[in-house]
């Protein structure tokens, strides 16, 4: 049950993210979710959409250079510890995290998810579901 994500490099300089994500909504590419890590040079903007194949051939046929990966959406519960109770499961799972980010739901008042890039999508998800910690698909996000 994971989630298309789609990662593109852009140049760490003043526009280049204004640029691309107006580029995206030219488009039409709604983004759901989005976070970005950067470099000195670079950056990675890592985006969350409800057409992931439509979003990686148009940012292709834009000379952007993209990857997709499979990642973990979590539904989350808005109270204290509901993050340390997740990440608790997957440390006890042995599951390594590598990053995560949030977003809030648009279909449901309330509902937050989390995005998890792990090490073993199949382990964090039979451990999440085996402690009752909900995975969300694709299409449940839009």
């Amino acid at each position: 049950m994971s989630v298309h994500q789609i990662s593109v490099f852009i140049e760490n300089k003043t526009g280049k993210l204004a640029e691309t994500t107006k580029y995206l909504a030219e488009k039409n590419i709604n983004l759901r979710a989005l976070s970005i890590a950067d470099t000195q040079d670079f950056g990675i903007l890592r985006i969350i959409c409800e057409n992931p194949a439509n979003a990686v051939q148009a940012l292709k046929d834009g000379g952007y250079v993209v990857a997709e990966n499979e990642v973990l959406a979590v539904e989350i519960k808005d109270e204290p510890g509901s993050l340390a109770q997740i990440l608790t499961v997957l440390a006890d799972a042995g599951i390594v995290v590598e990053y995560t980010y949030a977003f809030l739901s648009v279909k449901k008042a309330g509902d937050a998810y989390m995005i998890f890039r792990v090490d073993d999508n199949a382990a964090a998800e039979k451990a999440l579901k085996a402690a009752g910690i909900r995975i969300a698909e694709q299409d449940s996000l839009f």
